[in-house]
């Protein structure tokens, strides 16, 4: 499986990796307290800013991603193994979650899915909960970058005139009438917008795929897939809307891992703003 379990699945397959990425902007402890008071039993605890970011710079956004072989020598660390079933979960949206799966399949592991409505539903339906850390025997991980998934910023900066950057912020971000978290508001000129959020049904699983389709068809207007460029505040609710294309057969974008973070960083580079 390489998009979505349900818990249902995830249940009846103890057997499957599981990581629990679970994480607050506001709060970066508050995941890894939140794994030790209970997860899905046999998870292990993947952190965004520490195990899927690499360092900052002040310039390349505010979760830049890791040097390959520093993640994959990390996923070694968890004993992963090629051929091992991965189910990355979080607190129920999805988008941290997102960011491991997208990550994972960066380096080449192809069975990798989210657990559609995350820790919130396993525990709404009274599923096991563990507070005990596995102990894995760490392996050698022969992982390799997939650079055509990946929009690096020299990319963005060539193509953004002709590319079909898709904005996972919220409307309000993406117009540039408020921004809590990064400095500059606005967004890259010429980007469509798709928050994220849209992604979930009301009751926080993933729309159908029919309807995901014909939503992304709607914004894209008979743009390639394989066009697309994802982008959101730090490279983390773009992995989500990567996940919801893959879900509705739309495959092949590109992530922009830096994002508006580090677009915004240059204050050379152009911006658009909704007036």
């Amino acid at each position: 499986m390489n998009t979505l379990v349900s818990t249902e699945e995830l249940a009846a397959h103890p057997e499957w990796r599981v990581f629990d990425c679970r994480h607050d902007l506001a709060n970066p402890d508050l995941g890894k307290q939140q794994y030790a008071q209970g997860h899905v039993p046999g998870a292990l605890f993947a952190h965004l800013d520490r195990d899927l970011s690499g360092p900052k710079t002040g310039k390349n956004g505010r979760h830049p991603l890791p040097e390959p072989k520093v993640f994959v020598a990390w996923l070694g660390k968890q004993g992963l193994q090629p051929a091992d079933q991965v189910v990355c979960y979080d607190g129920g949206p999805g988008a941290m979650a997102s960011r491991l799966w997208w990550m994972l399949r960066w380096v080449g592991h192809q069975s990798v899915a989210v657990l559609d409505g995350g820790f919130a539903k396993w525990q709404q339906e009274g599923r096991p909960v563990s507070t005990e850390v596995p102990e894995r025997e760490s392996a050698s991980y022969p992982g390799r970058a997939q650079t055509s998934m990946v929009a690096y910023l020299s990319h963005v900066e060539k193509k953004f005139k002709r590319a079909a950057l898709l904005d996972a912020r919220t409307a309000a971000r993406y117009r540039g009438e408020q921004e809590p978290i990064d400095p500059v508001a606005g967004r890259i000129p010429g980007a469509k917008n798709r928050p994220n959020n849209d992604n979930l049904s009301a009751d926080g699983t993933f729309k159908k795929a029919e309807l995901l389709r014909a939503e992304f068809d709607a914004v894209l207007a008979g743009r390639n897939p394989s066009e697309v460029i994802n982008y959101c505040g730090s490279g983390v609710s773009a992995c989500h809307n990567a996940l919801a294309m893959e879900i509705a057969g739309l495959t092949g974008s590109r992530v922009y891992p830096g994002s508006w973070s580090e677009w915004s960083a240059d204050p050379s580079r152009p911006i658009s703003r909704s007036v």
